[in-house]
């Protein structure tokens, strides 16, 4: 009881904390279980409670959330991957080996990123008209199209995240794979990488999530229905007038697009616990 006396404000702090923390949650699935399509309800449980909103959101043909939603998971996981190996390759290089332009190479990677995306929004929409009469398959309207319109700013901040974390690494491993014949190829595969498997597992989820959760680009790129992603296909389910929207099919949407990112979170979290304990065992 003495105990309990001294931390009962930790654990008063820490229950609140998880209310608010679950009361959105609640409330968007009371949304979602609603027949009526609406978010007025006084009830955590409404009457008539169904999974309607579920099943239309796949049977109504005026949409097809079926094909964001592979699309939106194919492009964020091809993009968070490309985006990972590009920055780590190009973070190794800057960490390790020393050749003319590094310098300006880093500062120019700073500096473009200080510059909103949205600056390029007219070039880049004037660049990929030109393609989209070339290579169609490249251009509006394509899924492939968007991935290479994202994989043009795979190196940026990551690249800066990772070549801090390569830093720490003691020189001195790669200095005795040297020793013992290994190529760069092979320390950087063998002997780096499962080493800062942490910031590599930390940078691939923030990928994902940015990707998964872009709207501007893609909302400017795809205009066909089947061509869409989650973000945009789930904003055009309010349509023009969002007072008469069924809000009950965009909430189970919404629970619906929260599975891939808990599941990559979930799945990567093992990766940056063994990780950083691994480091800590030999540090």
């Amino acid at each position: 009881m003495r105990t309990f006396k001294a931390v009962w404000w930790r654990h008063a702090i820490l229950l609140l904390v998880v209310v608010f923390a679950l009361v959105p949650i609640a409330f968007v699935v009371s949304a979602a279980l609603n027949p009526l399509g609406t978010l007025n309800t006084a009830e955590i449980y409404p009457t008539g409670a169904s999974l309607n909103n579920f099943k239309n959101l796949f049977s109504d043909p005026s949409h097809s959330f079926g094909l964001w939603f592979v699309n939106s998971i194919f492009i964020a996981l091809a993009a968070s991957f490309a985006s990972v190996f590009l920055s780590v390759c190009a973070a190794y290089s800057f960490s390790r080996m020393r050749f003319k332009g590094r310098r300006v190479g880093l500062l120019s990677l700073l500096l473009i990123q200080m510059f909103p995306q949205f600056l390029a929004v007219v070039a880049i929409f004037v660049v990929f008209t030109e393609v989209n009469e070339l290579y169609p398959t490249f251009g509006f309207d394509s899924i492939w199209g968007l991935l290479l319109l994202y994989l043009g700013g795979a190196l940026g901040v990551n690249t800066y995240l990772m070549k801090g974390f390569l830093d720490t690494v003691p020189r001195e491993l790669d200095e005795s794979a040297t020793v013992d014949g290994a190529s760069h190829a092979q320390i950087f595969w063998r002997i780096i990488l499962p080493l800062v498997a942490p910031v590599l597992a930390v940078t691939a989820m923030l990928s994902f999530i940015t990707t998964i959760n872009e709207f501007l680009i893609a909302n400017i790129f795809l205009r066909e229905d089947d061509a869409k992603t989650l973000a945009l296909g789930m904003f055009g389910l309010l349509g023009p007038d969002s007072r008469n929207a069924n809000f009950g099919i965009f909430a189970a949407g919404t629970l619906l697009t929260a599975i891939p990112t808990v599941s990559v979170f979930l799945w990567l979290q093992r990766y940056i616990v063994s990780g950083l304990t691994m480091g800590a065992v030999k540090g």
